[in-house]
C-alpha cells in the first residue's frame, strides 16, 4: 500500500508539473500547448515515414495520396518523346468483338490490363516486348502489343473503355522514361509479379480505389 501511495503521489506531482509548464508556455508565447503537441506529433509521423529518392523507393514528407510522378527521381532514366494515344480491346481499336477467341489478347500472348503496370502497344523495333516505360499522367506501361498504325515513336495506352480513352488521355506528346528494356518476351506471371510488388502497393491501391 505504501508503495502504491508513493507511486500515486509521484504521478500526481508529474501531472501538476506538466500542467504548470504548459500553462506557463501558453501565457508567454500565446500559443496553445495542444497546437504544439499536435505539430510535434505530425513531425514525428513524417520523420518515421520511409525515405527515398535516388534509390528508387518512394520519397516521404507528403500526407496526401502519393503520386508516382512526384515520388521517384525519373531523371536517372533515359527519356524519349513519343506521341501517345489510347486504345481498347474493342472493335473500335482491334476490330475484334468480345466473342472473338483472341479478344483482349495482345501480341505477346498476355491479356490486356489496366493496373499499376498496364499493357501498352509500341513499335517493337524501338521498344521490344517486355519494355517497361513510365508515362507521366498514365503510369507504368509494359510493352505487350503492336499495331499497324504504331510506327516509330508512337505508343498506344490501354484503357478499358472508349469513354476512358477520351476522358483520361486522348492523344498527346509526352516524354516517357525507359525503366527497363524488354527482351522480346512477356508472360502473365511476370505482369502479375510487377503488379503485386509489395513496395509499390501504396500506388496500386490508389489506382484501384479511383476505379471503384
Amino acid at each position: 500500500m505504501d508503495r502504491f501511495r508513493q507511486f500515486a503521489r509521484r504521478t500526481a506531482m508529474t501531472v501538476l508539473f506538466f500542467l504548470a509548464l504548459t500553462a506557463t508556455f501558453q501565457s508567454v508565447s500565446g500559443v496553445e500547448a495542444e497546437t504544439v503537441l499536435r505539430s510535434l506529433s505530425s513531425a514525428l509521423l513524417v520523420e518515421h515515414e520511409p525515405s527515398g529518392g535516388t534509390n528508387g523507393r518512394p520519397k516521404s514528407g507528403s500526407r496526401s495520396a502519393p503520386r508516382l510522378e512526384d515520388q521517384f527521381d525519373w531523371s536517372k532514366y533515359p527519356s524519349v518523346e513519343v506521341v501517345a494515344t489510347g486504345y481498347t480491346a474493342g472493335i473500335e481499336s482491334t476490330g475484334k468483338t468480345p466473342d472473338h477467341p483472341e479478344y483482349g489478347i495482345t501480341y505477346s500472348g498476355v491479356r490486356v490490363k489496366r493496373d499499376l503496370y498496364s499493357t501498352i502497344a509500341a513499335d517493337l523495333s524501338i521498344f521490344p516486348i517486355g519494355t517497361i516505360l513510365f508515362i507521366p499522367g498514365y503510369g507504368f506501361g509494359v510493352v505487350a502489343d503492336k499495331g499497324g498504325a504504331i510506327k516509330g515513336h508512337r505508343i498506344d495506352l490501354y484503357y478499358e473503355t472508349v469513354e476512358d480513352v477520351y476522358k483520361y488521355w486522348g492523344k498527346r506528346k509526352v516524354q516517357v522514361y525507359v525503366i527497363q528494356k524488354g527482351d522480346g518476351k512477356l508472360s502473365e506471371e511476370e505482369l502479375t509479379r510487377l503488379n503485386e510488388d509489395e513496395t509499390m502497393q501504396v500506388f496500386r491501391q490508389q489506382y484501384l480505389e479511383s476505379k471503384s
